[in-house]
């Protein structure tokens, strides 16, 4: 195509560029791009390309300019890219939700498999509270010291506040824990629990909070704790006294904030537990003595209930030897008609330092001794002496004298069928460790 350079449409500022400075300097220019707003036909992009032939004495004798039109195909170029653009950046924000959507998701599944390992876990402790269902575990009695017991369990039980629940070996201070759960509004979960005295001090912490896959040698894989399997339910910690000092710590910040970090592990757990625990020690006295922090004292001391011994509840004893009778003779294929007079006086006048537990082991000997329909005693209650029950004495100084009493008669034999470990309903491994504490030894 021809075009009269001379037209004024023509005149445009980069083709003089082109024609007059680039070209003089060099002989050939190919894809020079040219945009311009031409009055006739509008704008237009256009590729020159100009070739300079010269004479063979040097000066210019012609030269050869060709006009591409490309104004389309550059607009083609341009929608073309900014359709790629546009795609890219709508390709960038869905694989940017994509990756928002993952990382919820598995938020949520880790989240599903954590309350997965949860209910595995509760479910154990589920089939506990059935067998105790079915073994009948009630609270038995009538005495105006119990009633008033149960009368503080019905006042604190709906509220969400830390009981401490206070009283001798074998007064049945797990029971009261399972009346608080039971009439709590957490009663759809089942009652965690766990007993201080019975783990070994090097695993406490791991078990009530939990520790992470090779944490220490021989964590195979994570552990959920009994903070985190309570989440959202009630935990009872028995036997609180023996709760080593260096734990204590770490137990007085779940009462205080709710968190904790399981073993091995920098992040912060939060949950929502409430606590029950008991001891039978004189956690004062221990104060005094440095052995449990101050601190956690009266953070547990907010509504303490103490379980009356069996010997000031007498009354209730009748009621008991009833109950324990028709529990014992049914699991053994037995029927137990009459309880002699002077049986259930003696059972009556006896002051019980082992309480209910103690109870219930004499009449399950005494029914295993029983041949006929009267009940008959095999063991010798001696009657308290003079001081026994108006003594001072410490519950350690009593839970002392009582497991003596039992290793004597039977002639210190610890475990096994008839061992002091049966009789006083403790495990062997915990039966040595409070001799140890309390300095028991053979003479």
């Amino acid at each position: 195509m021809l075009y009269d350079l001379g037209n004024r449409q023509w005149d445009i500022p980069e083709l003089k560029e082109l024609l007059q400075g680039i070209l003089p300097e060099n002989s050939e220019i190919n894809n020079f791009r040219v945009e311009h707003e031409f009055a006739t036909i509008g704008r237009k992009i256009l590729f020159l390309n100009a070739r300079r032939i010269e004479r063979n004495s040097g000066q210019v004798k012609l030269i050869l300019l060709s006009i591409e039109d490309a104004t389309d195909r550059e607009d083609q170029k341009n929608a073309l890219e900014e359709l790629v653009d546009r795609r890219t950046r709508e390709l960038v924000i869905a694989r940017i939700e994509a990756e928002e959507k993952r990382k919820i998701t598995e938020a949520a599944l880790t989240q599903v498999l954590q309350l997965k390992e949860q209910l595995f876990l509760e479910r154990a402790y589920l089939q506990e509270e059935i067998k105790l269902e079915n073994n009948h575990e009630t609270i038995i009695g009538q005495s105006d010291v119990l009633k008033n017991v149960l009368h503080k369990v019905g006042q604190i039980a709906s509220s969400n506040t830390t009981v401490l629940v206070l009283g001798e070996t074998g007064t049945g201070k797990e029971l009261i824990a399972r009346a608080l759960h039971n009439s709590s509004l957490r009663k759809k979960r089942a009652l965690i629990k766990v007993n201080c005295a019975t783990l070994p001090a090097n695993l406490i912490e791991s078990e009530l909070f939990g520790h992470e896959k090779g944490s220490f040698t021989g964590s195979q894989s994570r552990h959920l704790g009994r903070f985190e399997i309570a989440d959202g339910a009630t935990l009872f910690l028995d036997e609180l006294g023996e709760l080593p000092m260096e734990l204590q710590a770490k137990l007085l910040r779940v009462l205080q904030d709710g968190e904790f970090e399981r073993v091995g592990s920098s992040q912060t757990i939060k949950v929502d537990v409430r606590i029950i625990a008991a001891t039978n020690r004189n956690l004062e006295k221990e104060v005094r003595n440095g052995h449990f922090r101050e601190d956690l004292w009266y953070r547990l001391n907010i509504f303490p209930i103490t379980v009356p011994p069996l010997r000031d509840r007498r009354d209730d004893i009748p009621l008991l030897v009833a109950f324990y009778i028709k529990k014992i003779t049914k699991r053994m294929g037995k029927s137990i008609e009459i309880i002699p007079e002077h049986v259930m006086n003696g059972l009556k006048e006896y002051h019980w330092p082992g309480n209910i537990r103690e109870l219930e082991n004499v009449l399950e000997r005494a029914v295993i001794n029983s041949s006929g329909p009267k009940l008959r005693l095999v063991d010798e209650l001696r009657k308290p002496t003079k001081n026994v029950s108006t003594s001072a004495k410490t519950m350690e100084a009593v839970e002392r004298d009582h497991i003596l009493e039992v290793l004597e008669m039977t002639n210190w034999k610890v475990s096994g069928k008839g061992g002091a470990s049966e009789i006083l309903d403790l495990d062997r491994s915990t039966l040595r460790a409070r001799m140890l504490k309390l300095n028991i030894e053979k003479s």
